[in-house]
């Protein structure tokens, strides 16, 4: 396949996936598998796997700029960006120090293993729909309401997703709500984890890679990221209607039926 519409088809997966809970990661391994070109590297294309995302993380901060800027003009608007910002460095601090030390283990035994990332869809689609039988409602309205403890237990849930598979929207909302979060502020917490979080990983992987990459590879990340941005404002803006009135039901249902078949066809 032409390497600029596998990653043009790699941008659209990640922009659909990203804040839904299905995987995004996951999905990208399955494409890539199954829709390979011989232009791009393997290790180019693991690393672009994760540089991707910073198009979709971009997205998060257009949607949310009101909510996110540090640009206010009283010092009450200042101090609730600051208690915000300092809540969200607070809950990316686990997936920040175990992602230093664990990059190069995933990458190397999960990264490439269409059978984990098969196995984790099922699973955590059978997790989803257990979960949600209980629903959970949640009586923390607000970000504000969150206090530091709290938004640190759900960085740990966050790290799950480490494992391709799981997804990183998915154990995060799920985690805050079991936590006792409310169903709109665990979306929204969860969107704001992604910045650091996923910022972090990509400089992660520009660091290791040395920014070593072609000409021809930098074109193929720089349109990725801009397919996958436009996609996933899209996608937010549906989503963040979506989760306050309806469960997760749906996407644990989608999991385990791809995850089978992903299944049947590796053999």
């Amino acid at each position: 396949m032409n390497p600029f519409l596998l990653v043009i088809i790699l941008g659209i997966v990640e922009g659909m996936t990203e804040f839904v809970p299905v995987s995004s990661t996951g999905h990208m391994i399955l494409v890539e598998r199954f829709i390979n070109s011989p232009q791009v590297s393997k290790g180019f294309m693991d690393s672009f796997l994760v540089i991707i995302q910073f198009g979709a993380i971009l997205s998060v901060v257009a949607y949310f700029w009101k909510d996110l800027t540090p640009f206010v003009k009283t010092k009450e608007e200042f101090n609730k960006k600051l208690s915000l910002w300092s809540k969200i460095i607070v809950g990316v601090l686990p997936a920040g120090v175990i992602g230093l030390l664990a990059d190069d283990y995933i990458s190397e035994f999960f990264m490439d293993n269409t059978t984990i990332v098969a196995s984790m869809l099922i699973l955590y689609g059978i997790i989803f729909i257990l979960i949600e039988r209980k629903n959970l409602k949640g009586n923390i309205n607000s970000i504000k309401e969150i206090s530091y403890k709290l938004a640190l237990t759900i960085g740990f849930f966050q790290c799950l997703a480490m494992i391709p598979g799981t997804s990183r929207s998915g154990a995060t909302i799920l985690g805050a709500l079991l936590l006792g979060v409310s169903r709109g502020v665990a979306a929204e917490y969860s969107f704001f984890l992604a910045i650091p979080t996923m910022a972090g990983a990509t400089l992660l992987k520009l660091l290791k890679n040395g920014l070593n990459f072609t000409t021809l590879e930098w074109q193929l990340l720089g349109i990725g990221s801009v397919v996958s941005f436009v996609v996933a404002y899209i996608v937010i803006k549906w989503f963040m209607g979506y989760i306050r009135q309806k469960t997760f039901k749906v996407f644990g249902i989608y999991r385990i039926i791809l995850g089978i078949l992903v299944l049947l066809l590796m053999k």
